[in-house]
């Protein structure tokens, strides 16, 4: 087993767990959904890498693959769960927001 793998494979566990506590820290949907979304998935790909340096041939191009599908599909998935929190009814605690443009720009088109 490489250095380089290991070293990787140690940042990227480290980093997911700093997200999962960041998930459980964090006061409102928003700044949890970007601790789960971005440390996530930076976490995944010095996973992955570290894994790919151990691998060979086919199966580190497998493991390209899966890292960039994940670097595709996580911010699709964490724009959806943004919009849905903010047209959800109810009182959603949004206190990073100041400005809310969207709700702006959906009162010009409507």
């Amino acid at each position: 087993m490489s250095r380089a793998g290991e070293v990787l494979l140690v940042l990227g566990a480290g980093w997911v767990l700093l997200a999962a506590v960041g998930v459980l820290r964090f006061d409102d949907v928003y700044a949890r959904m970007h601790a789960a979304t971005k440390a996530t998935t930076l976490g995944l790909l010095l996973v992955l890498g570290g894994a790919a340096t151990q691998l060979a041939g086919e199966d580190a191009a497998k493991l390209a693959l899966v890292g960039v599908l994940v670097f595709l599909t996580t911010p699709v998935g964490a724009h959806l769960v943004g919009r849905a929190v903010h047209r959800a009814p109810g009182d959603v605690r949004i206190r990073i927001d100041t400005v809310d443009e969207l709700r702006d720009a959906e009162t010009i088109e409507s």
